[in-house]
């Protein structure tokens, strides 16, 4: 692998955030991993595996081993707990979720330490996961009897048929969710589950799955039944496919290599599966932005979490007249983040989660140097503070045969790119198989809008990195092309995990020959009531 020289990189290095104090070992006790593991489906007798604190490196927790008979095991619990949880009213229902809305702001402190334990992320990043879960179960406490009401439609025949949508929950959802927002992603599509009536097996990553034990234990306080909620741990090609084997529907958040498996083993057995995958995301910069805002929000897009979100910034384009002032302030700003892995407010950026994702930045960053681009600054690790420490890193001149151009890093590094105009600009941040997440600066605001309305993702945000859309949990959010299929949030959200049934109820005349009606008589009729439907305007 090249060495990134003096030379090629920016000077300096970043600065480390005071310590904490306290230690990983001292904020998760093995008395609490021992108890959070009582929540995990599998047999008494199971092999237990081990996770590791990013931070430190050192084991931070032992966790039974799910097998696929737990898995089956774990189904039929499910199921017998969903058919008296189905029964209960919609509001009986929701009224759980804003329970637990309130319980973990009360309780965050604990689910914050879990999640810089098992993640690395600094704690500002963390604190993103309690917004992101406390919003989506006041929606949904607040909108899933609106959502999920029965709704009159148009009957076969005006005044004569009587027709109802109605939506019945699909049964046990099979939820696989990943490692990088260990809360906010095992709790935030749960939610919307329960809610319409459906009980959850969740395979949360085992390298975070205390956070996700953590909230089931916080739901089940706020009044879930505890057999709704079941949560199976172990290596994904082991028991994913066997959680996709029993699910009645499938919620996947993952790589868009799983994503296409998990997809080929749902429609094997004709269920449905919503899947939020990877992207390679861009940032517009016109002429028009106003820098100094452009700057501030290009750092929290492209280095929250150490860049491992699905929703931030990899690519940069920025107008060719302002390139030079937006990069003056935007490596400063990045230049200035105080990195550290204290657990307390403090730290602008943590660690990454794994030797994996260290190895990915490394070598992105490496071989682009050796291929020609220039490191603005960052572009190296940081053993000294951690195991998995790296700078956040902006890199110049980069070129397509370059695999940071295309592929998608999921760590902090983002490459920058000048453009002459708009349309160069969207047809550039288009070509991409990815469709996840854009962001578009300028100070005309309409003209943002409509750019961005031209870019092929499933979210847009105007002068903001990802959180306008994402925090926006009415509107759907998901991904086109290769970063998915299906949404979560708002009603897309929570009518994935319901089955639309029609009610019709015919009165006064069949729609058959009736009354000594011929067969020609009555297709005479309803070709001339057809007609007159027409043009009253009926739909």
């Amino acid at each position: 692998m090249t060495d990134i020289t003096a030379e090629s990189r920016g000077t300096g290095r970043n600065p480390v955030a005071p310590g904490a104090g306290r230690t990983v070992a001292s904020a998760v006790p093995q008395s609490l991993v021992a108890r959070l593991a009582r929540g995990v489906t599998a047999a008494g007798d199971a092999e237990t595996i081990a996770t590791l604190a990013p931070l430190t490196g050192e084991v931070l927790a032992e966790l039974p081993r799910s097998t696929p008979q737990d898995v089956k095991v774990a189904f039929e619990l499910a199921r017998r707990a969903q058919r008296a949880w189905a029964a209960q009213p919609v509001r009986r229902r929701a009224a759980v979720l804003l329970r637990f809305h309130d319980l973990l702001l009360k309780r965050q402190d604990e689910v914050l330490d879990l999640i810089q334990a098992e993640t690395g992320k600094a704690r500002l990043h963390a604190f993103d996961e309690i917004l992101a879960t406390a919003m989506a179960a006041r929606h949904y406490g607040r909108a899933a009897a609106g959502y999920l009401r029965d709704r009159r439609r148009g009957g076969a025949l005006p005044v004569l048929t009587h027709t109802v949508e109605g939506r019945r929950p699909k049964g046990v959802i099979g939820h696989i969710s990943p490692w990088n927002y260990p809360l906010e992603l095992s709790v935030s599509d749960a939610l919307p589950a329960f809610a319409a009536g459906n009980a959850v097996v969740n395979k949360p990553d085992t390298q975070t799955a205390l956070t996700a034990l953590w909230a089931r234990e916080l739901l089940i306080e706020a009044g879930l039944p505890a057999d709704l909620w079941q949560v199976v741990i172990g290596d994904g090609p082991v028991i994913g496919p066997a959680v996709v084997e029993h699910a009645d529907y499938v919620s996947f958040t993952g790589s868009t290599p799983t994503g296409r498996d998990v997809a080929q083993r749902a429609a094997a057995r004709l269920v449905g599966a919503s899947l939020e995958l990877g992207g390679k995301n861009a940032l517009l910069v016109l002429a028009d932005a106003d820098l100094d805002k452009a700057a501030e929000g290009a750092v929290r897009a492209c280095f929250a979490s150490a860049g491992q979100l699905c929703v931030s910034i990899e690519r940069l384009f920025v107008h060719r007249s302002v390139a030079d002032a937006f990069l003056e302030r935007f490596v400063a700003r990045t230049r200035a983040l105080r990195l550290g892995g204290g657990l307390a407010y403090g730290a602008d950026m943590g660690s990454l989660v794994s030797d994996r994702q260290l190895e990915t930045v490394t070598r992105h960053v490496a071989e682009a140097v050796k291929a020609g681009a220039t490191v603005l600054t960052g572009g190296r690790a940081r053993p000294e503070l951690g195991p998995l420490f790296h700078e956040p890193t902006i890199l110049d001149g980069v070129t397509p045969e370059m695999a940071v151009c295309d592929q998608e890093t999921f760590g902090p590094v983002v490459s920058i790119y000048r453009f002459d105009t708009e349309e160069e600009a969207v047809t550039r941040a288009n070509a991409t198989p990815y469709g996840l997440n854009s962001s578009v600066w300028t100070k005309d605001l309409r003209r943002g809008r409509a750019l961005g309305a031209r870019l092929r993702t499933g979210t847009v945000n105007v002068n903001e990195g990802y959180a306008a859309a994402y925090g926006s949990v009415a509107s759907p959010m998901g991904g086109m092309g290769q970063s998915g299929l299906g949404r979560r949030h708002g009603a897309d959200g929570i009518l994935r995990f319901t089955e639309a049934q029609t009610i019709a109820t015919q009165r006064l005349l069949p729609l058959a020959p009736s009354f000594g009606l011929s067969d020609e008589r009555f297709a005479a009729l309803f070709t001339s009531g057809l007609r007159a439907l027409k043009a009253l305007g009926l739909k």
